[in-house]
């Protein structure tokens, strides 16, 4: 019984403490992540396209009919280290021979905790497409609603797709996070959206360690805007923080950047080269935890 009051409370807590703020978000909410229910209403439209954000192999076992496949490996480059940013000339390149045009709306699931979706979600919002929902839970989702599963590759008329902005206000780069460490600031803060294990393995100083699943319900769809404010507001990170995510190579941070975002953060910076950069320099420091950080989830991906 006290446990359960002791919930509760804390709970209540958080609520107040939500609402209490009183701070309007600087940017809509609600926008980016749509429900399985809420994808199958949009798809039917022929200026909506779906995509399946996974791996080659599990596309061609069977997805959802009518999906094109973009995996993380045509989104991404892996020099000077994995998992880095593809440039617009490759991205315009993919979207048009997947029969895609800027004015379409890109609805994009994954079966794998929202990472790859989000990436591909961060990757055309930071090449200028403010087009791009999230199916929350992915293919599971889409399945327990009743999409329709084939293994027939989608077959689309090439279209012409072009890039005319960057939004570097999105990226960090190394430089940025070594001027963070050796000359914090109160309003920008760090977090590694790694697993509990990483963290204590070695992290980037000054970071709050956040792990990216625990953005999640035990079903692999997203929280609550609610929940993902009260979450990070536990952690003192409000609308007015400057923040940055990582993880090992910024799969995880983007599902975390998308989570924001959501909740209506703006200033947000994934730091692309993450982790596999930070340590490939000798010369960049690393904290060790003294004592174990404890948490619920814990994974070890990119």
């Amino acid at each position: 019984m006290k446990l359960k009051y002791g919930i509760f409370f804390s709970v209540l807590l958080l609520t107040v403490l939500l609402f209490s703020c009183g701070q309007k978000a600087p940017g809509e909410i609600n926008t980016e992540i749509i429900t399985a229910k809420e994808a199958l209403s949009l798809i039917s439209d022929s200026k909506t396209v779906l995509v399946d954000a996974r791996n080659f192999p599990d596309y061609s076992n069977g997805h959802i009919e009518g999906a094109v496949n973009i995996s993380r490996a045509d989104i991404v480059v892996n020099t000077p280290y994995i998992n880095m940013l593809a440039p617009a000339v490759q991205i315009e390149e993919l979207m048009g021979r997947k029969g895609i045009d800027n004015s379409m709306l890109i609805v994009v699931y994954d079966n794998n905790d929202n990472m790859d979706s989000a990436r591909l979600w961060w990757t055309l919002k930071y090449y200028g497409n403010d087009n791009v929902k999230v199916v929350s839970g992915g293919l599971n989702a889409l399945l327990s609603v009743g999409a329709k599963v084939s293994d027939q590759a989608a077959s689309r008329e090439a279209k012409t797709y072009g890039i005319t902005e960057e939004r570097k206000n999105m990226i960090a780069v190394r430089d940025d996070l070594r001027e963070l460490v050796d000359n914090p600031r109160s309003e920008a803060v760090i977090i590694d959206t790694r697993s509990q294990k990483e963290y204590e393995e070695g992290t980037i100083p000054g970071s709050i360690l956040l792990d990216y699943k625990d953005n999640n319900f035990s079903d692999g769809t997203y929280k609550t805007v609610q929940q993902i404010r009260i979450r990070y507001l536990q952690e003192k990170i409000d609308y007015d923080k400057e923040i940055y995510m990582y993880c090992k190579t910024s799969i995880r941070g983007a599902q975390t950047y998308l989570a924001l975002y959501n909740a209506g953060y703006r200033n947000l910076k994934l730091y692309d080269g993450a982790w596999v950069e930070w340590i490939a320099n000798p010369m960049n420091p690393v904290f060790k935890p003294e004592k174990p950080v404890y948490m619920i989830n814990s994974s070890d991906n990119s």
